[in-house]
């Protein structure tokens, strides 16, 4: 398994959700997606090429919609990093998100991997966003590519899930040949064990206008859809009669280690 260039160019990802719910009914599915992943330190230094970045166009990034919603996303983690006693992640930051389609998004969850100045990983932060509108991040300090980090759950994302037990997640970015591929795999484990096994994979490729004019003629309405799947998926388990639990208030503090 290789990790990142500390150097690099804007990626996007071509994979597949899936979503398996273990109890109290068996509930099952997998989406095609693709999503964004982007080095940025380089894009600051460098630009980002044919995304457009901080600025219209069908497929974009904006870093006001991470964070605290400021103009430069990058000086937000820097600062979060910062509080939380880490100040050797000075090298690149890679954002695995999902991007603005047609100037509308929502992102479940991104991924901010964080380096220090020779490469290797330092810190990951997960960004949550639940449909209320809130935001919530959880810190994995010291982690290392394809090794298990946990962390107790404290944020409220699912109306069908309690905020007790603890998440597992395990990273993976692999290089053969020159093709790249990651994986972000989030399992949730509740009192009595496993509940949830969750992962988004997919296959890297660099950021031009063809590879942005595939995502936009494969899946046209992405963001949109996003949405819509949530809530059909919240239909299906509500028919299988899945609980529904009510929502606690969100936690304190804006990030969990």
């Amino acid at each position: 398994m290789n990790t990142p260039s500390s150097v690099g160019a804007p990626l996007i990802g071509f994979g597949q959700i899936r979503h398996t719910r273990l109890k109290p009914a068996l509930h099952a599915f997998d989406y095609p997606t693709y999503f964004l992943m982007l080095p940025l330190r380089s894009m600051q230094r460098h630009g980002s090429g044919d995304l457009a970045h901080n600025r219209r166009g069908p497929l974009s990034f904006f870093d006001c919609d991470h964070g605290d919603g400021r103009a430069d996303s990058v000086s937000w983690l820097d600062e979060l990093l910062r509080r939380e006693g880490i100040t050797d992640a000075s090298g690149e930051i890679w954002l695995h998100t999902y991007p603005r389609v047609l100037g509308y998004t929502f992102k479940p969850v991104s991924f901010w991997y964080c380096h220090d100045a020779s490469g290797a990983l330092r810190a990951i932060v997960v960004e949550v966003n639940n449909t209320f509108g809130e935001r919530h991040c959880y810190l994995l300090d010291r982690p290392h590519y394809g090794q298990e980090q946990s962390a107790d759950k404290v944020f409220h994302v699912s109306p069908f899930c309690t905020l007790e037990g603890s998440y597992r997640f395990r990273f993976m970015r692999i290089n053969n040949d020159g093709l790249q591929k990651t994986v972000a795999r989030i399992d949730y484990d509740d009192a009595t064990g496993p509940l949830l096994e969750t992962s988004v994979s997919g296959t890297l490729e660099p950021v031009t206008v063809a590879s942005l004019r595939k995502a936009l003629w494969r899946y046209p309405a992405m963001t949109f859809g996003v949405i819509a799947r949530i809530h059909w998926q919240a239909f299906k388990l509500w028919r299988k009669r899945v609980p529904l639990i009510s929502k606690p208030k969100p936690p304190d503090l804006s990030v969990t280690r």
